[in-house]
């Protein structure tokens, strides 16, 4: 059995296929999954898991140099803002539209139970060396 880093036998297969500029999405439970991209779906119930929740976790485990995100949500939702400005990560703003789009070329969609708005985030793979 796994000792550390993400358990989750699917969301572990993904991260250990990812190479650098590859994207992921964390999406809350209403962002629209593209046809032919994998949907890792998390969620059990309105809320659970938080976005915020997997972003954390995921990041303990995962690389990343660039996040992308709705412009929209510093306004719409000021919480989830903060917390992904916490960071130490780059974060590119493109409209909630564009956002939609980029989804496309995701290697995967991890849905959360999120229902707040704009709770979206496009992670690009890093490198560890």
């Amino acid at each position: 059995m796994k000792k550390h880093g993400m358990i989750n036998r699917e969301i572990a297969s993904v991260l250990a296929r990812m190479g650098h500029t590859d994207q992921l999405t964390i999406a809350d439970c209403g962002l629209p999954i593209p046809e032919g991209v994998p949907c890792i779906d998390l969620s059990y119930m309105l809320g659970k898991p938080s976005f915020t929740e997997v972003l954390f976790e995921l990041l303990k485990d995962f690389e990343a140099e660039k996040l992308y995100i709705a412009s929209a949500v510093k306004t719409e939702n000021p919480t989830v803002y903060h917390d992904m400005k916490q960071l130490e990560c780059p974060i590119e703003e493109v409209t909630h539209e564009q956002l939609k789009e980029m989804t496309k070329r995701s290697k995967v969609i991890i849905r959360t139970g999120e229902a707040t708005p704009y709770a979206n985030v496009i992670l690009q793979s890093g490198v560890i060396f």
